[in-house]
């Protein structure tokens, strides 16, 4: 199909390519985030510590954080990816979305106040204080790995955009702007992340909103947009009990809850920027405002593909061979809706690559710190400026490192699955542990190691049997089904015109085409035996928090804490403190200031 591309393009799509003021919108948003680097890195320099590069001194703004916060979760997946999801297997993924409700409540009462409350800098650090560095070291192996696994993704994403759009080289894409982002990363520290992440936030927010009226607007409204895509099985919602059925109610919600705990409250590349805020409740506010921006963009991002789907209802671009996957639909739906007007298909991959950029750089920035302190620092004379010149070479050669990882992420069939998969193998084990930290007293750190090797082992297990099951054919998940039977009737003509200048056949839908029966696990129902490696990738985070408590619990019993151990009750959550009894004379958290401590700087990161 790949091959089949280039041609009807051209053929029967008029505009979708970039014109000159296209580039000029996407030239002036880089030029925006790599001056932004330039100006922390060489005119407004503070202090060079570790501090100020980390953490901003401890001095940032509650709203600059939230837009931050908001930026770092908009990676290009969601910009590019969501959108297909929510084409391709319907509007099930809103559910997710919506775990955001409940999960910043429980990030702003159960796990940041324990976090101010010991004067925790890196989330990772509670582990030692709670259990042993060796847990610590464990979990941070697991970040580090999850960090490799998913930064060319986030990079590969939008130069996956504006290859489609512009056909310039998709990885000398990649080399040029994995360039500026590591050059603005490097020289400006957390500071240029936070305000490069509000520029690109605006951008992000702009161009969402904006897809969003127009697409519906020149789909007809609103009520045409529901209606075809009800037609369609798209806003079907599926309460099934099932754990094979590839996204239901409770997998989207149990996952997505899971998946905001854990990249927002329990990730170092958020955690740094909610700890470099002066206090608890600068911290509360800021996640408040973060949380409803999040929901704001998110809900329009999701219902994009609603919108896709209704414009394209009955004229599939994918099956008429001008979008090779799903998850280029966007930049085609973009091209075709905006098209007319200058500048609006760059200000749409601008607001890909600000998405990813936000990513890429928090995560760069906080890789590089945990790289230094947790594996580094132990083993050479630390100095601020040695420190800050290890970090820089860190984060350059990360960068390197996603530009040939590009070259495997292109092969992918679906980035949101690979995505979704990949976070499941840890980020259940991460959550877990943190939790059983918080709320299982009894528990040390031997039960904490060995349950956190018992999830990861366990869920790789399945991950990988899972992927062996659906490289045989065992698992399939066709996508709901589109035509190509109402093109002229829609009024679609150029991709009628375009279908008309090859020689495709024009299939109704492609989950109609197996004739003979055949023992499978599809999307939407299985007829084999029940087996765990059939299990919906949606449910791994949920199964990984599962098995450290299956272990972690009864464990607690056979391996008991030394009695001699004194346990500091400000480590457990203030709903455990107070189910406990233990009086606490510590300042409220509102009250309490994130201090740079001797502590934090030498006794911790040294060990």
């Amino acid at each position: 199909m790949s091959g089949s591309t280039a041609t009807p393009v051209s053929a029967g799509v008029a505009d979708l390519r970039f014109g000159l003021t296209d580039y000029t919108v996407f030239v002036v948003m880089l030029s925006i985030s790599a001056a932004i680097g330039a100006y922390f890195g060489f005119f407004a320099k503070a202090k060079n510590t570790t501090d100020e590069y980390l953490r901003g001194g401890k001095k940032m703004q509650a709203l600059p954080i939230a837009i931050s916060l908001v930026s770092s979760q908009l990676s290009g997946i969601a910009i590019m990816s969501v959108p297909a999801e929510n084409y391709t297997f319907g509007f099930t993924f809103i559910i997710a979305v919506l775990a955001m409700i409940p999960a910043i409540p429980i990030i702003i009462y159960v796990i940041v106040p324990t976090f101010y409350d010991n004067n925790i800098v890196n989330c990772y650090e509670y582990l030692e204080l709670r259990f042993n560095k060796r847990t610590r070291q464990l979990i941070t192996m697991t970040f580090i790995l999850n960090q490799f696994l998913m930064l060319p993704v986030y990079m590969f994403i939008p130069a996956l955009a504006f290859s489609q759009v512009t056909g310039v080289n998709i990885h000398l894409i990649n080399i040029v702007v994995s360039s500026i982002c590591v050059f603005y990363t490097m020289m400006g520290g957390i500071k240029a992340v936070v305000w490069t992440d509000v520029v690109q936030a605006a951008v992000m927010l702009i161009s969402v909103v904006m897809v969003g009226v127009l697409g519906t607007m020149r789909t007809g409204g609103l009520g045409t947009v529901i209606e075809y895509a009800t037609e369609g099985g798209r806003m079907h919602f599926d309460f099934g009990l099932d754990p094979r059925l590839r996204s239901t109610v409770w997998s989207s919600f149990g996952s997505g809850l899971l998946l905001w705990i854990g990249k927002i409250s329990l990730d170092q590349s958020c955690v740094q920027r909610i700890v470099s805020l002066p206090s608890y409740t600068h911290a509360k506010k800021s996640l408040l405002v973060a949380g409803v921006g999040f929901l704001i963009i998110m809900f329009f991002n999701a219902f994009a593909g609603i919108i896709m789907f209704a414009r394209y209802y009955g004229c599939d671009p994918m099956l008429a061979g001008l979008v090779s996957k799903p998850d280029k639909l966007m930049p085609f739906f973009i091209q075709d809706i905006m098209g007319s007007l200058p500048g609006m298909p760059g200000l749409f991959v601008s607001c890909v690559f600000s998405a990813s950029l936000s990513s890429l750089s928090a995560s760069l920035n906080s890789l590089a710190g945990v790289v230094y302190f947790d594996y580094i620092k132990p083993h050479i004379r630390h100095t601020e400026a040695r420190a800050n010149g290890v970090m820089k070479l860190v984060i350059v050669g990360m960068g390197g490192y996603c530009i040939l990882g590009g070259f495997l992420v292109q092969n992918f069939k679906s980035i949101f699955q690979t995505m979704w998969t990949i976070t499941g193998i840890n980020l259940g084990a991460v959550v877990g542990v943190f939790l059983l930290g918080m709320f299982v007293p009894r528990v040390n750190g031997k039960v904490a190691m060995t349950s956190i090797l018992f999830s990861v082992v366990v869920m790789a297990w399945i991950i990988i049997n899972a992927q062996l099951n659906i490289k045989a054919g065992l698992v399939k998940y066709e996508i709901l089904p589109n035509s190509l039977d109402q093109c002229e009737a829609r009024g679609l003509h150029s991709i009628l015109k375009a279908i008309n200048s090859t020689t495709i056949s024009l299939p109704t839908t492609p989950a109609t085409t197996t004739t003979t029966p055949k023992r499978i696990t599809t999307a939407f129902g299985s007829n084999r035996d029940f087996s765990v490696y059939d299990i919906s990738f949606y449910w791994y985070k949920i199964i990984g928090v599962f098995l450290i408590f299956l272990w972690a619990v009864p464990m607690s019993y056979v391996w008991r804490k030394d009695k001699t151990e004194k346990q500091n009750p400000k480590l457990y959550s203030p709903f455990v403190r107070r189910m406990l009894n233990v009086s606490d004379t510590v300042e409220e958290p509102e009250e309490l200031p994130l201090k740079q401590t001797e502590r934090e700087n030498d006794v911790v990161q040294d060990q």
